[in-house]
């Protein structure tokens, strides 16, 4: 019998846990523009600053995180606080097995609950793919239902190599006149009930049973 795989908000704690996922993407992709892997205390340290407001998630199979994933503001401006910025890693030999998909759905569903109206997610974007970057997390994000909205030219370098970038965005929340101001994740989490929390079989994504092709997720 294959083992679930669960969905739990992220504490400190598994820090050092999500950044063993994190570093092979910072040392070996351009995935991330990242050069030096964080520290266990700057990573710990991003966690918190999160949790403040925004979700983050792990995926959890037994007692193993295989993935994570969390929002952020868009920007820091008022008036954007009901767009985030999504991200989500999920362990390199996991990667195709719609963990990614598991997470994102989850993700999208509290921030829809937090208020938040608009997810994007800022890409990496190779000009050609080679061994450090493709286009999977491009595939992954239009068949999540995202669009691309804007892309940059040979802005990042890494590996010796120049790398574009691309914004995408999907549409999530209702938008009204009088906009109630976004809630905090914990607050929104605190009421959910245990049944709730997404499960599914390792290698479907739990409702369609369709599996993720994305290499990269």
């Amino acid at each position: 019998m294959k083992e679930e795989i669960t969905i739990r908000a992220v504490t400190e704690q598994d820090a050092e846990a999500l950044l063993a996922i994190y570093a092979p993407y910072v040392e070996q992709t351009a995935i991330t523009y990242e050069y030096e892997t964080p520290t266990l205390e700057e990573f710990r340290g991003r966690i918190r600053c999160t949790l403040e407001k925004y979700p983050y998630l792990a995926a959890v199979r037994g007692e193993e995180i295989v993935g994570y994933a969390y929002a952020g503001p868009l920007h820091e401006r008022a008036a954007y606080q009901w767009s985030a910025e999504l991200t989500v890693y999920v362990k390199m030999e996991e990667r195709g097995r719609g963990i990614g998909r598991m997470l994102y759905e989850r993700l999208e569903a509290c921030l829809k609950k937090m208020g938040v109206v608009l997810a994007a997610a800022c890409i990496a974007w190779p000009e050609k793919e080679d061994e450090y970057l493709t286009f999977a997390s491009v595939r992954f994000h239009e068949k999540m239902g995202y669009a691309r909205t804007a892309r940059f030219h040979d802005c990042a370098y890494k590996f010796k190599r120049w790398y574009g970038m691309a914004w995408m965005e999907k549409q999530i929340g209702e938008r009204t006149e009088d906009q109630k101001p976004v809630r905090p994740f914990r607050e929104i989490w605190e009421k959910e009930e245990p049944g709730q929390q997404e499960e599914m079989s390792a290698g479907s994504n739990g409702r369609n049973g369709s599996r993720d092709k994305s290499r990269n997720f």
